[in-house]
């Protein structure tokens, strides 16, 4: 596919050029905010993650006491070393999972993602709506964007080997998948809602509990902004790689339907 779109020659002065010219300094922008994003992140977890917490508690000991006093013994508690999962939660797994860096450090950091994740667990319990939509919706957003560049290289195999509609059947499975795919980013905008509903809930807990004091607290909560803006700066510069993709690809069939007519 990269051959193929290598040998395409795009007119930057056509409308389609100048779409193409566009998204590309658009995902520069994003690309350095997303960068700029990471590093702040990785520096500002670094601090915490070296900062003893004042309760002594693990990631492992503070996920493990928030499932106890809110009645989720059954929940339990996993060691991840992938970077498939993190440190996450799961309604159909019952579980808890918690990096090896997270889980037996007694910092910061790791009280905070002990306590958030626990707290997706609380809330699922409590029938809170908004994770309810997030359970039914996890497969969806998951395997839904992979549904994209399938149905795209399809229309583009279709058109250009068989029926030669000059783009018509590749435009429509490509806005079709683009449209697939935006659905799917959408509805992990209904994740974040609810991640930041569980880091308010956790907040909460800690407090209710004495498990932080305020400053530590103020200390999480930066943590938390910091990941919920690289989250947003994600989906954007997803959005945007795929626009370009697509633009990439409606050249590339132009381009040969020129070629054919000629």
């Amino acid at each position: 596919m990269e051959d193929f779109l290598d040998g395409v020659n795009i007119d930057f002065n056509s409308p389609l050029g100048i779409a193409i010219l566009v998204v590309a300094v658009l995902i520069c922008i994003v690309g350095v905010i997303a960068l700029v994003i990471s590093i702040v992140l990785a520096i500002r977890y670094r601090k915490y993650n070296k900062t003893e917490n004042s309760v002594g508690l693990t990631g492992e000991e503070t996920a493990r006491k928030i499932l106890d006093l809110n009645g989720l013994e059954h929940i339990k508690v996993k060691t991840v070393g992938s970077l498939i999962f993190g440190n996450s939660y799961s309604h159909y797994f019952k579980k808890v999972r918690l990096r090896r860096r997270t889980k037996g450090k007694t910092s910061v950091a790791a009280l905070a993602m002990g306590a958030q994740k626990s707290a997706l667990a609380v809330l699922d319990k409590e029938g809170d709506p908004d994770m309810k939509k997030r359970v039914r919706l996890v497969p969806l957003i998951t395997f839904g964007p992979f549904m994209c560049i399938p149905l795209i290289l399809v229309g583009a195999v279709l058109d250009v080997l068989l029926f030669h509609t000059n783009g018509v059947i590749f435009i429509a499975l490509a806005a079709f998948g683009v449209l697939f795919y935006l659905f799917s980013l959408f509805l992990s905008l209904s994740t974040l809602k609810t991640e930041k509903k569980a880091q308010k809930r956790a907040y909460e807990i800690l407090r209710e509990n004495q498990m932080a004091t305020e400053e530590e607290i103020r200390s999480i909560q930066e943590l938390f902004k910091l990941y919920n803006l690289q989250y947003i700066n994600d989906i954007v510069l997803s959005v945007l790689e795929l626009v370009y993709y697509v633009l990439q690809i409606v050249a590339a069939v132009s381009d040969g339907s020129s070629i054919s007519k000629d």
